[in-house]
């Protein structure tokens, strides 16, 4: 069951609030605040820090100065390489020899052609792999120089294909 208000609603608006006479000492008194705090702050610097919303990016180091290594020093470095055997080493020197030259002759069937975009750019990956792969059979590299020579193939081939 819901009380009903002890005044109806229609007479309520009609009633005002009495305000209590206050006098100019006692709204001091009654308000016990408590001890005065002081807070002693540093202060405000004038510059803003910064607040970073990612990440830091790794710091790269330098490149070393063209100084720094020469082509001699670089054939000279120690250099991982697997160990192949003879035979392993005869198969790779094979291939090798054989994939550069499927390579060149699809780089020379391009040659004198006009190419859109995406055939120089194949044209540009098939020269440096050629390039990387006679740099590797130097060095007598057979593995890596195969792998090379073979990539240097496949994308011959899909581009003697476009054309």
């Amino acid at each position: 069951m819901k009380k009903r208000p002890a005044i109806p609603w229609a007479t309520a608006v009609q009633v005002k609030p009495l305000v209590q006479a206050r006098t100019a000492m006692g709204d001091f008194a009654s308000a016990d605040l408590g001890p005065e705090l002081r807070l002693d702050l540093p202060p405000f610097p004038g510059h803003l820090i910064p607040i970073r919303t990612a990440p830091p990016r790794p710091r790269a180091s330098t490149p070393p100065s063209a100084t720094a290594g020469t082509d001699a020093e670089k054939l000279n470095a120690p250099l991982i390489a697997p160990q192949l055997t003879a035979q392993e080493s005869a198969v790779a020197q094979q291939q090798t020899t054989q994939s550069l030259s499927i390579a060149e002759k699809n780089l020379d069937s391009a040659r004198g052609k006009t190419l859109n975009a995406a055939q120089s750019d194949l044209v540009s990956k098939i020269r440096g792999f050629v390039k990387d792969a006679r740099e590797a059979v130097q060095i007598a590299d057979w593995s890596r120089a195969r792998s090379l020579a073979k990539k240097a193939q496949v994308l011959s081939e899909e581009l003697a294909g476009s054309l």
